[in-house]
């Protein structure tokens, strides 16, 4: 973004002002003490409101909905919280995006100084943010403050140039993609009734071609949502695996369709990886070692017993398809001749940011630290959600890697299939 550009968001001549923008903090710290340290820290650096309060306090307030039910995280037991509301003026909220970045690492920072962690934030318009702060344990109030911006404001790092494009083959009809989908639960389950719940219904004939999909990325969204809904594994997502292994490998599936059913793979298979990462201050801070959960580690356990099916097709596919199975290898830890020979043959230019990618691949597949360290450095140079997800001193740098593979992958992949960079 161009200096003119960035003006031109704060405000044209003549135009008003865009509205202040706001972020509300919470930090969760083990002590009172501690979460007075942070919360006057905080306010020092222009935090309008800041509020000090005992976890859960509304369980402690008899006129309360909340008064005496159990806690919903009762890991926090005895914790206290901070709520601070920051104010910026002057910019839309999109020029104000690297800025704000660098600010949810610095209060991440004090808060891991105090022996706490960020537990989360949220950003609105500031009238409404300040309309809406609870002031229970109010103990700093700066009326009208505004946290000061730089001048110029901090933009994002170039980014190099991509690699080229890959080859667009489709994702077939929707009808032909249900067939398979029937088909290979019948294989499976000996009918679709058969199949796991999660995807069953999916499948139920009346269901499935009573009224046609317009797409096969609409029936992909719904088998992927039903599988985890909202991205979560649980017992249901175990138990759909194999399904999903078999229909990435059925002939009937088009390319572009399996494109994005790997898609949704690497996303379940890093799912215990990028829990750990988010998790990593709040684990650190309460003395608990990483750890995925049953669900998670079931997930990526199921999905590397049936990846070497797939990979015995690995000559059958376009370089698209490779791609995505080679990070898959390296997510399941997969040691396969065929995907480290592989490697060396996509196309993936130096300079590029493919190159980056195909790099931390090699370095997840051959436990190569220095090139994990080196290819986590060169995609942290510009790529800001890498480096804010490594910022935390508490988060090990292999599960960095393998968190933030599956959207590296999509990303690229989107040059293939206008879904490929879609959640599952």
């Amino acid at each position: 973004m161009t200096h003119g550009s960035r003006d031109a968001r704060r405000r044209g001549a003549g135009a008003a002002a865009p509205p202040a923008w706001g972020v509300q903090y919470t930090l969760s710290l083990p002590d009172e003490d501690a979460a007075r340290a942070a919360a006057a820290e905080l306010s020092g650096t222009g935090h309008r409101l800041t509020a000090v309060r005992v976890h859960d306090h509304f369980r402690f307030d008899p006129s309360s909905f909340w008064h005496g039910r159990p806690s919903m995280d009762p890991g926090l037991e005895g914790w206290w919280q901070v709520f601070s509301l920051a104010v910026h003026s002057g910019y839309e909220r999109l020029a104000l995006e690297p800025f704000l970045r660098s600010e949810r690492i610095r209060v991440a920072q004090v808060a891991r100084a105090h022996g706490g962690f960020q537990q989360g934030y949220s950003e609105g318009h500031a009238t409404t943010l300040e309309r809406g702060f609870v002031r229970d344990g109010l103990v700093h109030e700066r009326a009208g403050a505004d946290v000061a911006l730089p001048s110029p404001l901090p933009e994002d790092p170039a980014r190099p140039p991509a690699g080229p494009p890959w080859k667009n083959s489709g994702t077939g009809e929707p009808a032909t993609l249900v067939r398979a989908a029937v088909a290979v639960a019948e294989r499976m389950y000996g009918s679709a009734e058969g199949a796991p719940d999660a995807v069953g219904w999916l499948l139920d004939e009346e269901f499935a071609f009573g009224d046609p999909y317009e797409t096969a990325d609409e029936f992909l969204g719904e088998l992927a949502d039903a599988v985890a809904h909202q991205g979560t594994c649980g017992a249901a997502t175990v138990e759909a695996v194999p399904f999903l292994m078999e229909l990435v490998r059925d002939d009937g599936v088009a390319p572009g369709s399996r494109l994005i059913l790997l898609g949704d793979l690497l996303r379940l298979a890093a799912s215990g990886p990028a829990t750990a990462v988010s998790l990593a201050d709040r684990f650190t801070a309460l003395g608990d070692a990483p750890q995925e959960s049953a669900a998670e580690h079931l997930t990526r356990r199921a999905i590397g017993s049936d990846l070497p099916g797939l990979l015995s097709r690995w000559d059958a596919g376009p370089d698209a398809v490779r791609f995505a199975l080679t990070a898959l290898a390296a997510l399941c830890g997969a040691r396969d001749q065929r995907v480290l020979s592989g490697l060396a043959v996509l196309p993936a230019p130096p300079g590029s940011s493919r190159a980056d990618v195909v790099s931390l691949m090699a370095a997840l597949l051959g436990d190569d630290r220095e090139g994990l360290a080196s290819a986590l450095d060169r995609l942290s140079s510009w790529l800001p959600p890498v480096a804010e997800k490594g910022a935390s001193p508490n988060v090990d740098r292999r599960t960095l890697g393998l968190a933030v593979l599956p959207d590296l992958v999509l990303e690229d992949l989107a040059h293939a299939s206008d879904r490929a960079g879609r959640s599952c």
